[in-house]
């Protein structure tokens, strides 16, 4: 194996990797949003509020995979990716099937703390790999395309998971969800290498920074930090909404969770994947004399999606708000491979799935573990002020805040950029 890693595979081998490794972020999010189109059948049986239901699709998630995900992506900048990987889909995979057998909240969230732990240990390594299979000049494009793994699990588990469930039982679409990942995870270690690290950049070793160095050059970057940020209340929205949009189309349309699972699997898996993908090679293509522009992209998606969401939030017209709802979610993700792509190249090579890691943390605990949580929280306090449409105002305040702060930190993120991208470039 040693002998192959020393010269960069050929660009067909690159992208079967990507492929690969693009179809288990897939089950990453299949098995994380499973949860969310399983909410109002899960909230009826176990007899739980909306701030449980936030709790659990959001908070006691991103606690555990924010506490696992740094000390792991540490090991993954010293140790075998590609390994890391497969454990984790193992892990995450086994713990969304057990979530099946539950009888009470308690054990719901010690499944979903499971399932957490496991996709700690999935994307920082996984984008690390990604950074040695393709150049600068086109990581946007194949971080993107990755990214639009998370739309392709929205997609297959609103489907998937609203017709078993409606069918066969909630409990049921947690079994069929995952066995698929465990038998993935068996076949991994033979389909992908690990490749030599920092190998396609224009100076590379293999030096590994400590703890302490690669933590200080990461967070002492104001850039990185602001477009953490930036990231964080743009899923704070995503998540946040996202995650009760099954539960106010159930109770304030009159859908059924099967409806709802085939509508939402076009609008938010289809759109969110053209638009993970498309924002990354826009911004590659841009950011070749501007690498501004790996900001700039974001914020423009922010800008035009904010009227469309609001639309979608207050309308009545079912069938409307859901066509309006496509490009929303198109335009509402672009943000993401742009600027893993642009977090990447803030730091060196050795520091990559740490930085993969960091970013997640910020995005993770602001945006899955607060989003929910506040929607459903600020949706029990509306209750007696505002009856039924008491979802729609918390889900419209956290659409507000989301986007005046995370698009305020994208811009003030590109103040410094020329200056912090030629100190990285030192680094290397």
């Amino acid at each position: 194996m040693s002998g192959s890693r020393q010269q960069p595979e050929s660009r067909g081998y690159a992208w079967f990797v990507l492929c690969v490794l693009t179809l288990v972020y897939t089950f990453n999010f299949i098995d994380r949003q499973i949860l969310v189109i399983l909410q109002e059948p899960i909230k009826a049986e176990l007899d739980l509020s909306d701030a449980q239901l936030g709790l659990l699709s959001g908070f006691s998630f991103a606690l555990i995979y924010v506490v696992a995900g740094i000390p792991i992506a540490w090991l993954a900048d010293r140790s075998n990716r590609r390994n890391i990987v497969a454990c984790s889909l193992a892990i995450w995979s086994g713990m969304t099937a057990v979530s099946g057998l539950v009888s009470n909240f308690g054990q719901l969230v010690a499944a979903r703390l499971g399932v957490g732990l496991g996709e700690a240990g999935g994307s920082p390594p996984a984008h690390s790999l990604l950074s040695d299979y393709f150049p600068p000049d086109q990581r946007g494009s194949a971080l993107s395309f990755y990214s639009a793994g998370i739309y392709l699990g929205v997609l297959a588990g609103f489907a998937g998971g609203g017709y078993v469930a409606e069918t066969f039982g909630w409990r049921m679409a947690f079994f069929v969800v995952g066995a698929p990942g465990i038998l993935l995870a068996l076949a991994l270690p033979f389909l992908i290498k690990e490749p030599l690290r920092g190998r396609l950049d224009l100076a590379h070793s293999e030096n590994k920074p400590t703890f302490s160095q690669t933590l200080t050059a990461i967070t002492g970057r104001r850039t990185f930090c602001l477009v953490a940020f930036g990231c964080a209340f743009t899923a704070f929205i995503s998540y946040g909404n996202g995650n009760f949009f099954p539960s106010y189309l159930m109770r304030n349309h009159g859908m059924t969770i099967s409806e709802v699972g085939f509508a939402l699997a076009a609008v938010s898996g289809v759109a969110g994947a053209v638009g993970t993908f498309g924002g990354g090679v826009l911004a590659d293509r841009l950011g070749k004399t501007e690498k501004r522009w790996y900001l700039w992209v974001p914020v423009l998606g922010n800008v035009l999606a904010l009227p469309l969401m609001a639309y979608a939030i207050l309308s009545e017209n079912t069938d409307l708000l859901l066509y309006v709802l496509f490009p929303a979610n198109i335009l509402n993700s672009l943000y993401l491979g742009p600027s893993i792509a642009l977090c990447h190249l803030l730091v060196s090579p050795g520091m990559r799935a740490m930085a993969s890691a960091i970013l997640f943390l910020v995005i993770n605990m602001i945006g899955l573990g607060l989003g929910p949580l506040v929607v459903g929280v600020l949706s029990d306090a509306y209750e007696p002020l505002l009856g039924a449409q008491n979802l729609r105002a918390a889900m419209l305040s956290v659409l507000g805040c989301g986007f005046v702060v995370g698009n305020l930190c994208f811009l003030l993120a590109g103040t410094q950029l020329t200056e912090q991208l030629a100190i990285a470039g030192g680094d290397r």
